[in-house]
């Protein structure tokens, strides 16, 4: 079965949600009869798995635990159109599925992000204290380094094409993946948009596998390594013109004694600042070679992004 002629997968990270996972699948179900719905067991010690094979879904198990993890299975194992990916705790409105895949289709987007939209009533049920200053926080962060108009970075409830899917690398193994998942569109410059959904309490009996120190710390770690691998320049500019300014200010007593008396009788303190302004230049270098090779890998993430089909009947055209 498809929808508007194309084959949509939902694909679903799972772990010890079975409490919730029946419902998230026959929400679905419900709202998009064609769908194709995977569930990823993330190795859960309760019956998630047999919960999700009673409502007919397909079950894949992966034993590496960590959401990053089971998102690198879904891209790789699912052949589709459009992914549609929603965590498995029954808090994302299943009837906004049609909103964010026409928007996806309709616009020629990439990427889709359902951004969550809590009433009063319930938004101290779905967030932890914290959580969504945590949200805004890490969201700015990345939008400064990054650019681009993301409003809710860490949602779960995401739709893909098929090009994004396949030239996605995956290399985060946690709760961090949304942050990647977001660089990965900014960075390749890809289509993006977002679609309002409610988002709601989780059911009763299933919990929360997120932690706020942890994993927020975490997603801080990937801002900045991902700072670091894909503006090179930016990072080792900024350390260089520390260093410089530091040089600099441990040499004015040395030039000015130096120019009133021509003596420099603090040698150790000269050799300190020569040696940090070379540090300097070492690092401004090392930021302009890093830069090009960054420039070259983002080529080539490119090529690899343009030469995939947008849908499988593309492909299968060209066949």
């Amino acid at each position: 079965m498809s929808y508007r002629g194309l084959k949509i997968a939902l694909v679903v990270p799972c772990y010890n949600e079975e409490a919730a996972i029946t419902l998230v699948i026959r929400g679905f179900r419900d709202a998009m009869p064609g769908i194709d719905i995977f569930v990823f067991d993330n190795h859960s010690s309760d019956r998630t798995a047999t919960m999700a094979r009673a409502e007919n879904a397909y079950v894949i198990h992966v034993p590496l635990r960590g959401k990053g993890n089971v998102v690198r299975r879904m891209f790789a194992d699912v052949e589709t159109d459009i992914f549609v990916m929603v965590d498995g705790d029954a808090t994302y409105d299943a009837s906004s599925v049609t909103k964010l895949v026409d928007k996806l289709i309709d616009e020629h987007l990439d990427m889709v992000v359902g951004c969550r939209q809590t009433t009063e009533e319930v938004a101290g049920a779905a967030y932890r204290r914290g959580h969504q200053w945590g949200n805004r926080m890490l969201t700015q962060s990345t939008l400064k380094i990054f650019g681009g108009g993301f409003t809710d970075m860490l949602s779960g409830y995401r739709a893909f094409s098929r090009r994004y899917a396949k030239s996605f690398p995956a290399l985060s193994e946690g709760f961090e993946i949304e942050t990647e998942l977001t660089i990965h569109a900014l960075e390749l410059r890809m289509p993006y948009g977002e679609v309002m959904t409610p988002y709601g309490a989780r059911t009763e009996g299933s919990e929360s596998k997120l932690s706020t120190y942890r994993d927020g710390l975490r997603i801080l770690k990937t801002i900045f390594r991902l700072y670091v691998s894909e503006r090179p320049f930016s990072f080792y500019g900024i350390c260089a013109t520390l260093m410089a300014v530091i040089s600099v200010f441990i040499s004015i007593p040395i030039i000015a004694e130096y120019f009133h008396t021509g003596l420099v009788p603090r040698f150790p303190t000269a050799i300190l600042s020569a040696s940090i302004m070379i540090c300097a230049l070492l690092s401004l270098m090392c930021g302009l070679i890093l830069d090009n090779v960054t420039r070259g890998r983002h080529e080539m993430k490119r090529l690899a992004y343009l030469a995939i089909p947008l849908f499988i009947q593309e492909r299968e055209s060209l066949g």
